[in-house]
């Protein structure tokens, strides 16, 4: 950890020297200009009065970015876990996400690719391959984005047909015989009219986790996906980009760490009446069927069943622009489903004590229709638009609890030993959801002087949710409850801004926007009718100033934000104990606050050597907000770290007729905890990662090679930690240890 730390200190360090050097060196090459979409329009990132992030392909494959829970920490006050192998990633922006696993709930930070909402939690993870760029926008995005961004948005942008031929091949190999392969090829099929793009990705390992009665390894991944892309542009005003993509995933399910909270003997008791910390691996604390977990390595278990996450997932996508003079109209649909079977050991332990099975498929339809402005001389540019989705959610799941008892519980009339007052059966809660969503929105910039413009944005967002379930136990043989509900919600959000020139380098901002998530139904298991009353729109008014700053020689770029929220009704997923049971509950918060700051620096003191730093505080907390009999007012909110920093630097030199290049980057978090409670167990101390690479690039640039290294000081990599405290345990899920290997890239 000391060693980490040091060297996250060491890349801070080198801002001031390098931040000096500009005055020493010259002429130094200027920092590319990058241009987003966060506004719906092309815009330089300089310019947008929005707290974004951007980031190119090329550097998301430099940082080794796979699927979404790799762009942890990348963005300031971003923070990404999850809890399943192959679906559910939960994001959170500024502490705003959600913990609910369950997939008829959407997060709080909406995932777009290519203009498409990916509404499916299940879908989520295959979207991260040949990409063009990424942007990550911070804080309530409810006027062009709508609802479910209360926390913000991270759009993928993939890369698009072009009219020349080009073709790109990534390969790595490294530890736990892990492989990552990424290809693409296209060109022009009918010269400046069709172009296509087709590319593929291929990522295996054998897992990073060890069954200690099998000798199995487990946590591991095989996943493949492909996209197909054609670009149609018969004539100067139209355009269309049509996808297909595809993804499958048969590796297997979550394999969780089993740490023993039953206390066996007084000396063990901790003050809570659970094991108290010291005697976790001592032997004198263990769970409901008597298994201590005696071993403090996070990487091995005893694992009775070895399941799978399976997860298959299909979409298509088309982006029509139709030209119209000083308009533009565009058109964006998109269709994804998604088919989930994942099965798993959810004890992590050698008895039966729970084995869960999460079946679920999802279908979703959207259409976005948007007519805006395009000439360059009015002094207003806007965006009007309509919006529909439909989301077809069915789900099959069940959870069978403490098999191991039932024997005890077996009778000539009960033979298979159901015991519901003990919690012993097959618990199954099949249900149905049909979502269907309008919106209607619009936005204007407006140019009161040359240095000073206006933005107002509003929109109107209804959503109709049609819920269907039913309680059951033992395959469905016994029928609990049922329940057949429809709901409407709807609200108004957008946004108030001004924004200041004071030269081609420096602009301030400040808006305020209200955004909105969607309330709706608790998608868990319950055997409680009162669990499955419908929850409220979450609610947040934000309050930002901003400035964004580059030197007049292009050398250096750096941005600021400060914000306040005020969120009402904030949607929140816990644990509890009821009796002596651990059971899900969701439900809305009184209210909270959140506020904080936030720094982005870019700098290119001489010739191929970047240097970038980025750092957020946060104040995250709840206000009176009390449920089923407890207080959580003043505390934290999960997942939001006081203190974050992501250090990096890159250094090119010319070596053997190419040249060489050296990467490190560190990211450091201060404290978190993982529930609503602010339990001290269910926390994790500050923590550093350190990554590095280096590559060879020939002198044409079509091949490199060099070898990489990811969490180099091999830091303790907790994602998540679930309490199950009715069954006598709590449940680590953990990323990868230490891993390092060699990679080559060839491009023409």
């Amino acid at each position: 950890m000391s060693n980490s730390k040091a060297v996250l200190g060491m890349l801070c360090g080198l801002v001031v020297p390098a931040g000096a050097a500009l005055a020493q060196q010259a002429p130094a090459p200027q920092i590319e200009e990058i241009i987003v979409t966060a506004q719906k329009r092309a815009q330089s990132l300089q310019e947008v009065p929005v707290a974004v992030s951007a980031f190119s392909g090329a550097a998301l494959q430099d940082h080794h970015v796979s699927d979404v829970t790799d762009l942890n920490q990348l963005a300031p006050s971003l923070q990404v876990k999850t809890d399943d192998n192959a679906a559910n990633p939960k994001v959170f922006i500024r502490g705003v996400g959600l913990n609910d696993f369950n997939p008829n709930t959407a997060s709080a930070v909406g995932l777009y690719s290519d203009g498409v909402y990916i509404g499916s939690p299940l879908a989520q993870m295959t979207q991260f391959f040949d990409i063009d760029r990424l942007e990550v926008l911070r804080g309530p995005q409810g006027t062009l984005y709508g609802r479910n961004t209360t926390g913000g948005a991270i759009n993928v942008i993939t890369r698009k047909p072009t009219q020349h031929t080009e073709g790109d091949i990534s390969v790595e190999a490294g530890r736990f015989d892990s492989v990552n392969v990424e290809a693409a090829l296209g060109g022009p099929i009918a010269k400046d009219v069709v172009a296509g793009r087709i590319a593929v990705n291929v990522i295996r390992d054998d897992g990073y986790s060890r069954n200690r009665l099998t000798g199995h390894s487990g946590n591991d991944t095989d996943r493949w996906a492909a996209r197909g892309s054609l670009s149609f542009t018969p004539s100067a005003t139209f355009d269309a980009l049509v996808q297909l993509r595809y993804g499958k995933t048969n590796g297997g399910s979550i394999w969780a760490y089993n740490r023993s909270l039953f206390p066996f003997t007084d000396a063990a008791t901790g003050p809570d009446g659970v094991c108290a910390a010291g005697f976790y691996t001592s032997g004198q604390c263990g769970d409901v069927a008597g298994y201590s977990n005696t071993s403090g390595d996070l990487y091995r278990g005893d694992y009775h069943f070895e399941g799978k996450d399976e997860v298959e997932t299909r979409g298509a996508s088309a982006t029509l622009t139709w030209d119209l003079g000083d308009l533009q109209l565009v058109s964006v649909s998109g269709y994804d489903h998604a088919d989930r079977d994942d099965r798993e050991d959810t004890d992590a332990g050698p008895n039966d004590v729970i084995t869960a099975t999460y079946r679920a498929k999802q279908s979703v339809f959207s259409e976005e229709l948007r007519l805006q402005s395009t000439d360059e001389e009015s002094p207003a540019v806007w965006v009007a638009g309509l919006y529909y989705s439909n989301d077809d959610l069915d789900t099959n799941s069940y959870l069978d609890v403490l098999r191991l008892f039932r024997p005890i519980f077996a009778s000539p009339d009960n033979p298979n030993g159901f015991a519901p007052e003990f919690s012993v059966g097959v618990f199954g809660y099949p249900y149905t959801q049909k979502t269907e969503s309008w919106a209607a929105f619009g936005q204007i910039d407006y140019d009161f002087t040359e240095q000073l413009t206006g933005t107002a944005g509003v929109r109107y967002s209804r959503d109709s949710k049609d819920f269907n379930y039913a309680s059951t136990a033992e395959f469905d043989e016994i029928t609990i409850f049922t329940l057949d509900e429809s709901k409407d919600f709807s609200s108004v959000s957008g946004k108030l801004g001004l924004q200041y020139r004071f030269n081609d380098d420096v602009n301030v901002y400040g808006s305020y926007s209200r955004g909105y998530k969607s309330g709706g139904f608790f998608g868990g298991q319950t055997v409680e009718p009162a669990d499955l009353t419908p929850y409220d729109d979450e609610k947040v008014d934000a309050f930002e100033i901003g400035a964004k700053l580059q030197s007049p020689q292009r050398r250096m770029r750096s941005s600021f934000a400060a914000f306040y929220y005020d969120y009402q009704d904030l949607q929140v997923y816990t644990l509890i104990l009821r009796g002596a049971i651990t059971v899900q509950n969701f439900t809305n918060a009184s209210n909270a606050r959140i506020y904080g700051a936030e720094a982005e620096f870019s700098i290119t003191p001489i010739d191929h050597f970047d240097v970038s730093l980025s750092g957020a505080w946060l104040d995250a907390t709840y206000q009176d907000f009390r449920s089923v009999g407890q207080d959580y007012s003043d505390n934290r909110l999960p997942n939001a770290p006081r203190t974050s920093i992501t250090a990096s630097l890159r250094y090119e030199w010319p070596m053997f007729g190419g040249s060489l290049a050296l990467q490190t980057d560190a990211t450091f978090r201060s404290k978190v905890f993982y529930d609503t409670r602010n339990v001290e167990r269910l926390s994790d101390p500050e923590r550093t990662f350190v990554n590095a690479r280096i590559g060879w690039t020939t002198a044409d640039e079509h091949l490199e090679f060099g070898v990489w290294g990811r969490n180099l000081f091999d830091e303790t990599n907790i994602s998540d930690i679930i309490p199950i405290e009715g069954l006598g345990f709590d449940l680590f899920s953990v990323g990868p240890p230490r891993t390092a290997g060699i990679y080559a890239r060839y491009n023409y």
